[in-house]
């Protein structure tokens, strides 16, 4: 990341809206939109109003003839912010690198509706498309809470006897509400989104007084991958969410799962949403295009 990178993101930060103290989540979520709304959004795709198992979701597609395959994608924002706006610029890029349509989902939102709640929208979501769709010609992907769905829906569709997609791609993820990750310690210096306790804060929110030792909430400390399809991790060195991607790739080799730990030094949390800003972004984004399209081949 060149000198001129660091100032468009650390200009981006500074222009980030400050949340008041005690700031309630109508106005958590109204910032985190309107941070969000600064990351670009690539022309040349047409966007559509849908609905998946009875949620809002929005049909993401190039403008030509898709290519075969759906990406079913899940937003990020600490599992109570964001929705398929604010993720918009990441299920874009995707669909534009691969040719293939997206579906992102609206899931339900902490702490009106906790754990398991989000799980539960993205499983019918991933149910009512193999209604249509064969699941190999289905990729799971996610930024941040969005990439921790994209493992957790696997495990839970592998639970209830559903075929599993042909692939997972996870932006930044976050798997592991325990908050046992060495990273939570050694790379709060460098993070310049979360910090342990604010990730806690957040995560209260999800949790609602369940226990996060289990799978489903912890993933990359208690969760067995046996039957997982492949997996792809991208997480950047400046994070504190770090070691939940390269614990997770430990469980994944563990279980004889193909699994792909891609990390990028010195640059933060999905930080594939500044490619106005970081040329890492497009070139980790165009690694990401190419596994999905080489799972959906």
């Amino acid at each position: 990341m060149s000198r001129e990178q660091r100032r468009a993101i650390a200009g981006k930060l500074r222009n980030a809206p400050e949340q008041p103290e005690a700031a309630s989540i109508d106005q958590m979520r109204a910032g985190f939109a309107a941070f969000m709304s600064q990351c670009p959004v690539p022309a040349g795709h047409r966007e559509t109003p849908a609905t998946l198992a009875g949620r809002p979701a929005v049909l993401v597609e190039p403008t030509g003839t898709p290519r075969p395959g759906t990406i079913l994608y899940f937003h990020g924002g600490s599992f109570s912010l964001g929705s398929p706006r604010t993720a918009m610029g990441l299920t874009a890029n995707l669909v534009l690198r691969t040719g293939v349509r997206a579906l992102s989902l609206d899931y339900r939102l902490a702490p009106e509706h906790p754990f398991p709640a989000g799980i539960e929208d993205c499983l019918a979501a991933y149910r009512s498309l193999l209604a249509d769709n064969d699941p190999s010609s289905i990729v799971f992907a996610g930024d941040s809470a969005g990439g921790g769905l994209s493992v957790t829906t696997t495990l839970a569709a592998r639970d209830a006897g559903l075929p599993m997609p042909a692939g997972i791609v996870a932006f930044s993820p976050g798997l592991d509400h325990t908050r046992s990750g060495a990273s939570l310690v050694t790379k709060e210096e460098a993070d310049p989104f979360f910090t342990r306790e604010s990730m806690g804060e957040t995560g209260e929110l999800y949790l609602a007084g369940a226990d996060p030792a289990q799978p489903l909430l912890a993933p990359a400390v208690h969760a067995d991958l046996t039957g997982f399809p492949p997996v792809l991790l991208q997480v950047g060195t400046n994070e504190v969410l770090l070691d939940d991607s390269v614990r997770l790739a430990e469980r994944a080799r563990e279980a004889d799962v193909d699994v792909i730990l891609d990390i990028t030094a010195d640059v933060p949390h999905v930080f594939h949403a500044f490619t106005d800003a970081l040329d890492e972004a497009g070139q980790a984004l165009d690694r990401a295009a190419l596994f999905i399209k080489q799972r959906l081949a």
